[in-house]
């Protein structure tokens, strides 16, 4: 069997072709800021923002946390203590 030996390539094929000039544009994706918004009755109930940002920012629900992207606040929901809903005999 004879093997294939791998010819040299050019040095002009080996490096990669830089393009000048403008980009290809890419949408960005939807905000979906509608998804932060519950119509309940009448009213437009909106879900829980930034108190240090103000409204207009609203927080990520984590299962263990919430979070603002903007300036990152964090606040975690623990786990209850064993001893909150248990009255204490004195």
């Amino acid at each position: 069997m004879a093997e294939e030996k791998e010819k040299p390539k050019a040095e002009s094929e080996e490096k990669k072709k830089v393009r000048k000039g403008k980009k290809p544009h890419k949408n960005k994706p939807a905000s979906e800021k509608w998804k932060k918004y519950k119509i309940e009755g009448d009213k437009v109930v909106r879900e829980k923002t930034c108190p240090r940002c103000g409204p207009g920012v609203f927080l990520m629900q984590a299962k263990d946390r919430i979070y603002c992207g903007k300036c990152h606040w964090t606040e975690f929901m623990g786990k209850p203590s064993a001893t909150a809903g248990k009255e204490v005999k004195k």
